[in-house]
């Protein structure tokens, strides 16, 4: 937003600072000044602000100018606007406020004989004309320029209404469903039933806090006015101004909090500018406010400060002194809040430290109307610090009396994410939301996805159960910007349950696509494939102590999928597999299934995973042991064995593993042999075992049981010897 020194300083006695030192000063405090101006001689500085959104009251000259007052410790000219007494002295107009939950106060005020015309210098305070040529605000016409002129000086929206075209008083209603009513911009619009306007007895007048109306609009014509200032619920005009598609001056500012004490005063000051072209009142200000919400906007109950807690947070300052009790009173009454001092009780059978701390000055203080930004106590505190400046603090390091405290998995979290960077995988990090949809199709349980209460977008609107949507988001996004080799792993946190109650996981995702790193020395260049992304999967688990670990799927032609749900639906189902160890599912990887990759427009296969590391991390970490060299002579025996196509190498693996014998050092595939002399259905496998003790030679009767041991196990795995 823009701001004129020239007009700051119309409300501030005595202010000797230059433009460019009070910028400073106030970008120090929060109000942000991006940009100076110089606009020449006698005409100041533009200042370009940006004001956050909680700091609604300074997004006008007059909140900026009670900064700068704050400061420097200047006086602040109040906002009076005397006007000449009403003749003759009539009722007020009659206002009626239906929507009790949407609109808090309502003020109108009638002007008669009024001469619509061009803008002009009113008096210092108010040059209409010249700050709107500097601001390079476009002039309409006096009755527009006077509430435009109300809301950049005080932040306060008014309206102005033909009065001659308003049939019987004004009711502040929600619409009638599929009311008609064309706004000032030219568009008629379709009301909703929830929408909030300002009526007559028989018509929608304005969308409350957005837009004014067609038919009500000042012309050159009119000569009697009714000027509105009013308060509206923040929600409801934000939910307005979305239906309709609109965001206007008066809709920003109502939908942060406006001054529920400010209508009154902006009412005036439209009426002064109007009333300066000739004209007169014709009855006293009609001001219609609903008491709940004005106890809870702008009675709010004060709150207790105390001076010990102000020094206790704030510090030491570079002056060597704390804060004192002045300071927090001259800050705070020039930020416009009430202060009652109030003496704190002691007692005597206190021991004298709690005595000298209960007997620290403290106070009630009572809240600004234009201020619903601040809550509690340390909103107060913060308010002290912010305008004495940060920088008269001295440098302290927090006092933390406790060491940190790791999680209770970090040394298994460092493994795993050490194997996946050696692995050539590059460690990435995807938004914690997705959408229903995504959350449906990667839930490892279906209905636990999370839904957000009040979402960004519906791309955004349920807590991600799966780190797989983000994953493949990131994947694509590389893919599409020609970025051809992919390999990614995230650690993070999935979510399950309900609203109630949140259940956090760690999870670990992992794509890869393209080509593998070129080492045409050894290999040729070639895609990165399923068993490329199962030997990753397998170097992760090796850093955990597993009894067994296994992988299989579930393929469509025995009726799993449908029946039990076992394959995720993001998986191709033949190209994919599951992770078991010790009997628990750990996981699923595979190559994404087509469908999924034609949604996202990747051409590329693209072969990803997820495992579960809460399921994964239930295991102990392996710790490397080394072992002496044996000196003993190794022996090598070779077992030739018939199998069934449906056994695989890994049944006969694992079958090994589970002997555990210390003299079996390795075994290994050594060829597979396939043959129509073999029996229908299977193959020969040449397993390769070597037997070697740490302490002693092995005699041929020792080899002779621990050969029996193998023969017996591969035997129960499916396996007999050739004969």
């Amino acid at each position: 937003m823009k701001i004129l020194t020239k007009w700051l300083r119309a409300y501030l006695s005595g202010l000797a600072a230059e433009d460019a030192r009070l910028a400073e000063d106030l970008t120090l405090r929060g109000i942000a000044v991006e940009g100076i101006y110089d606009l020449g001689a006698g005409n100041g500085s533009l200042y370009e602000m940006d004001i956050t959104t909680n700091r609604v009251d300074a997004m006008n000259h007059y909140g900026v100018a009670r900064e700068a007052a704050a400061i420097y410790g200047v006086g602040l000219k109040p906002l009076d606007f005397t006007l000449p007494a009403p003749k003759p002295a009539a009722q007020p107009f009659p206002v009626v406020i239906e929507a009790q939950d949407a609109c808090g106060r309502f003020t109108a005020r009638v002007l008669r004989g009024i001469t619509i015309g061009e803008s002009r210098d009113w008096f210092p305070g108010a040059e209409v004309a010249t700050y709107f040529r500097l601001l390079e605000q476009k002039m309409i016409s006096n009755a527009v320029d006077a509430t435009n002129f109300a809301w950049l000086a005080m932040g306060q929206p008014t309206h102005a209404f033909d009065l001659d075209k308003v049939e019987g008083g004004i009711i502040v209603r929600r619409a009638r469903q599929g009311e008609q009513l064309k706004t000032l911009d030219g568009v008629e619009r379709t009301l909703d039933c929830e929408d909030l306007v300002i009526a007559d007895h028989k018509k929608a007048l304005g969308l409350a806090g957005v837009m004014g109306g067609w038919d009500t609009m000042i012309t050159p014509r009119t000569k009697n006015v009714l000027v509105e200032a009013a308060w509206f619920d923040p929600m409801v005009v934000r939910q307005t101004a979305r239906r309709h598609g609109l965001h206007t001056d008066a809709s920003h500012r109502f939908e942060r909090g406006a001054d529920f004490n400010a209508a009154p005063v902006a009412s005036a000051l439209v009426s002064a500018i109007l009333l300066a072209n000739g004209g007169w009142i014709e009855s006293e200000l009609g001001d219609v406010r609903v008491a709940a919400i004005e106890e809870r906007v702008a009675r709010r109950k004060p709150i207790e400060l105390k001076l010990s807690e102000v020094q206790r947070i704030l510090g030491k300052t570079i002056d060597e002194e704390r804060i004192k009790a002045a300071t927090v009173e001259g800050v705070l009454k020039a930020l416009g809040c009430e202060l009652a001092s109030q003496a704190v009780r002691q007692s005597a059978s206190q021991p004298t430290a709690v005595r000298q701390i209960f007997g620290e000055e403290s106070w009630q203080v009572t809240l600004p109307s234009w201020r619903l930004d601040l809550e509690r106590e340390i909103d107060l505190i913060e308010e002290v610090a912010r305008v004495y400046g940060y920088n008269r603090f001295a440098n302290t390091l927090p006092a933390f009396g406790e060491g940190v405290q790791a999680l209770p998995w970090v040394e298994k979290e460092a493994a795993v994410r050490a194997t996946m960077l050696t692995a050539g995988f590059h460690e990435a990090i995807s938004i914690t939301f997705c959408s229903a949809a995504e959350a449906a199709l990667t839930a490892p349980q279906p209905g636990q996805a999370v839904p957000l209460g009040n979402p960004l977008s519906e791309e955004a609107g349920v807590l991600r159960p799966s780190l797989v949507p983000g994953m493949l988001a990131m994947i694509a996004g590389n893919l599409n910007r020609d970025i051809s080799d992919v390999r990614l792993f995230e650690l993070g946190t999935v979510f399950a349950g309900t609203t109630e109650k949140v259940d956090e996981r760690p999870a670990l995702a992992f794509g890869a696509s393209g080509a593998l790193p070129d080492d045409s020395a050894l290999h040729p260049p070639r895609s990165i494939d399923f068993h490329d992304v199962k030997g990753v999967v397998e170097q992760v688990l090796s850093c955990f102590e597993t009894r067994s670990v296994y992988f299989d799927r579930f393929t469509a032609d025995a009726g799993l999928p449908a029946a039990t749900g076992l394959m995720p639906g993001w998986l191709h189902p033949y190209r994919s597999a599951r992770v078991v160890a010790d009997g628990v599912t750990l996981g699923w990887f595979g190559q994404l299934h087509p469908r999924e990759s034609a949604a996202r427009k990747i051409k590329e296969p693209v072969l990803l995973g997820e495992l579960y590391l809460d399921r994964l991390y239930k295991l102990p970490v392996r710790k490397p042991q080394a072992r002496e060299i044996s000196r003993f002579q190794p022996v090598r025996r070779d077992f030739s064995l018939i199998l069934d196509e449906s056994v695989p190498w890994e049944t006969i693996d694992r079958s090994l593993a589970e002997l555990r014998i210390p003299e079996l050092v390795e075994w290994r595939v050594r060829e597979v042999f396939r043959d129509a002399r073999l029996g229908k259905g299977e193959y020969s496998l040449l397993l390769g075992a070597t037997f070697q003790a740490s302490d002693r030679t092995l005699r041929e009767e020792e080899l002779q049981s621990l050969q029996a041991r193998v023969v017996a196990a591969v035997g129960k795995a499916g396996a007999r010897l050739r004969a």
